[in-house]
Formats: C-alpha cells, structure tokens, sequence
C-alpha cells in the first residue's frame, strides 16, 4: 500500500523491457491467516512459487496482509530468495552471505545497500546492452560486439568502484569518467 512500483528486471527471459519503469502498479496479492496466498488481480489463490513467477515476468507485487492491511512484501520477497538459495545453484555464496551479515548495525551499513542496489543496477543496464549488442551481433562480426561490450562493461565498473571509493574515502576524489 503506497509503494512505487520498481524496475521489472527479467534478465534473459519472460516479458518486459529491462531497466523501464512499471507503468502500472503493483499487482497486489493478499496473505490470509491460513498462510494461503490470493492474486486479487487475477482473483485466484496463488503459491509461492507463481509468485516468484509473476516477479521474474517482470511483474510488480505487493504483499499485504489480510487482516491488519500491513505490506509484507518484503518478508515474502525474502522467502522466495530463501527458497531458490535451498536448490539449484544459488546467487549468494556462503562468504558472501556472511558479509551481508557482519554489515548489519555497521556504520557503514548504508552504504553498503546502495553499493549493493547500484551494483545490481549496472549489471542490469549491463545486460541490457549485451542483448541489444547480441542482438546488433547477429549482422556484425562477433568479435567487435564482445570488444564493444567488454569496453562498456569495464567502463561501467570502473566508474562504480571509483564512486563507491569516493562514498567511503574521505577526503578523496577522482576525476570524472
């Protein structure tokens, strides 16, 4: 309730443009106290699992809580990343998880969030221009697109790590580039 709709970010596969802004709002979806799930838009119960189906076909959600009205999208967002760390090969490494965990209560705590969030962003916007390179590739020759996108991608990091050094530095400051 009252949240802006966010960035659909299917990467290879399902509906949507990547990077684009929802035009729409989220899709709300009601969790009883029974635990069982119902997609009011599509006026049906849903599991978990279609879900995190609608999310990875670029689909905006809202969770809310039948009885009280609370948003807990967020915790519901939470298992679904649980249960796709549980099988098949996961995202977050073990090492990784930890880091997470020791950063809790750091004082560097926020910006770790937004290194993680514009991380995420420029992997995003990444992936983005390698399909629309890929795509280009198909009537070029192969090897100046991965050269381009090689170029775009080191470019890109380049510019995340130089401002992140900034962000946690003081004092110190790069050229812009």
């Amino acid at each position: 309730m009252g949240r802006q709709p966010r960035v659909a970010a299917p990467f290879f596969y399902g509906p949507g443009d990547l990077g684009v802004e929802s035009s729409h709002m989220p899709r709300t979806i009601k969790k009883y106290a029974n635990r069982r799930l119902y997609d009011t838009t599509a006026s049906k119960h849903v599991t978990l699992a279609g879900v995190r189906e609608l999310i990875a076909a670029g689909e905006d959600i809202e969770v809310v809580d039948d009885a009280s009205g609370e948003d807990i999208t967020r915790h519901v967002l939470m298992q679904i990343i649980a249960e796709q760390e549980q099988g098949g090969r996961p995202i977050l490494s073990d090492g990784m998880l930890m880091q997470i965990i020791r950063f809790y209560g750091n004082p560097m705590q926020g910006m770790m969030t937004q290194f993680l969030e514009q991380s995420t962003e420029t992997f995003v916007r990444q992936q983005q221009v390698w399909q629309e390179q890929f795509r280009d590739a198909m009537s070029n020759t192969p090897a100046a697109a991965m050269e381009s996108i090689m170029k775009e991608n080191l470019e890109a990091w380049g510019k995340l790590q130089r401002s992140y050094m900034d962000a946690v530095v003081p004092g110190r400051r790069t050229k812009p580039g």
